[in-house]
């Protein structure tokens, strides 16, 4: 039939090329495109973001003019330290393919830099302002540091030239600080995990009153161990007050922000831990100079009114002549008035045995009289009435004794 049509009446000596089937077209653009754009940069700004439960991302790459699918496989399970927001301006690395089920060309993401900051700075802004509005960073929670510490744990590279400025430091200032290091990487992808170790392990053992988390300066690559979130959430765990003490002055780390206390560089932190012990020092050597001072003027003066003394003190010789002579002199007086003391009582005396000699019953006896008693003497009889009943009488003279029997 389609033979009498006009349209094919001049093809019937002709063969009609072969018909390709839409995968067949798909396959031969994907297999150009994969060809011609593999391993390129595109540079564009992310929209249409969107994440799946399998860890790859969707998104758009667009300009002014034009807009590119874009998909990254599994970048969520990967550690790459950003992440992507839909207005990003970004570099993609990958290979332009065309995915054949819906014939759409898209990017295969295989690296993506941010535009304008590296990937480390986005990172690092990106997890502190995270860190910040959880409150890892409020002074409230900040731990006072002790103002005397006797022992400092210090959590660094034992090859690291850090180690060496602060025990230098420690040295020259207090010497009698013990010092415990607890090595642990300090550079490269294993040691966030062995900074952590050792923090955990300087804190549940109490190893000391502080700890010292310090290295040297160097890129910020170099220092990417001291940002990592999950270090970050171990040094705000902690009982023991953190000083983080890394890199040079302009260097910063997320480990500054979240520990107790950030020090600009190793020796600084050394010099933060000792500067009450050195204020005591430098407190004691003052009052020693005030003292030496005080006890030099102190002795000069005793020396000066001793000399006074001195000059006032007479011989022991002539001393003890004096002293001999004053005795002498007492002695005599002592004598002289017992002398007359005891005179006037021998006088008061033979007064006294006068008058008691005049009194004296044998004085009265003496002149006539007698003392009559009964029973031996025992009981004194006063009147003739008494004698009734009575054996026998004593009678009592001044030169005897008889014994009568009443009539």
């Amino acid at each position: 039939m389609t033979d009498r049509l006009p349209l094919f009446q001049n093809m019937g000596s002709k063969t009609a090329p072969p018909a390709l089937t839409v995968s067949q077209v798909t396959t031969r653009i994907k297999s150009q495109l994969e060809g011609t754009f593999r391993d390129v940069w595109i540079q564009g700004e992310v929209s249409n973001l969107k994440s799946a439960s399998s860890g790859h991302v969707y998104f758009s790459l667009k300009d002014e003019g034009a807009m590119l699918s874009a998909v990254a496989f599994n970048w969520g399970r990967k550690k790459q330290g950003f992440d992507l927001k839909d207005g990003m301006e970004v570099l993609c690395r990958g290979t332009v393919s065309v995915y054949a089920s819906r014939g759409n060309y898209q990017l295969l993401v295989e690296a993506i830099e941010p535009r304008g900051v590296g990937s480390l700075q986005l990172a690092f802004e990106q997890l502190k302002e995270k860190l910040r509005l959880e409150g890892l960073f409020d002074s409230a929670r900040k731990k006072p540091l002790p103002k005397y510490p006797s022992r400092i744990v210090v959590i660094t590279s034992p090859q690291a030239a850090a180690f060496h400025d602060v025990r230098t430091v420690l040295k020259r200032r207090a010497p009698f600080v013990d010092v415990l290091l607890v090595p642990a990487l300090v550079q490269g992808e294993d040691a966030p995990g062995k900074l952590i170790q050792a923090l955990r392990v300087a804190d549940h053992h109490r190893l000391g009153q502080v700890i010292l988390l310090t290295r040297g300066g160097g890129s910020l690559e170099d220092l990417w161990a001291f940002n990592h979130e999950e270090l970050a959430r171990t040094i705000a765990s902690l009982t023991l007050p953190v000083v983080s003490a890394v890199g040079h002055e302009v260097d910063f780390t997320i480990a500054d922000f979240v520990a107790d206390l950030r020090a600009p560089t190793p020796s600084a932190g050394a010099e933060i831990l000792t500067q009450h012990w050195v204020t005591l020092k430098d407190r004691s050597g003052q009052l020693r100079e005030r003292l030496i001072r005080a006890q030099t003027r102190d002795l000069a003066f005793r020396k000066q009114a001793l000399q006074i003394l001195a000059g006032k003190l007479k011989s022991p010789q002539d001393k003890l002549r004096e002293k001999s002579q004053r005795l002498d002199e007492l002695s005599i007086g002592l004598e002289r008035s017992m002398r007359m003391v005891l005179e006037r009582r021998r006088g008061a005396l033979e007064r006294t045995a006068a008058k008691l000699h005049a009194l004296s019953p044998l004085q009265v006896l003496s002149r006539g009289y007698a003392l009559v008693s009964a029973e031996a003497g025992k009981r004194i009889i006063r009147s003739a009435s008494e004698v009734a009943g009575v054996d026998r009488l004593s009678l009592r003279f001044s030169d005897g004794v008889v014994e009568v029997k009443p009539c």
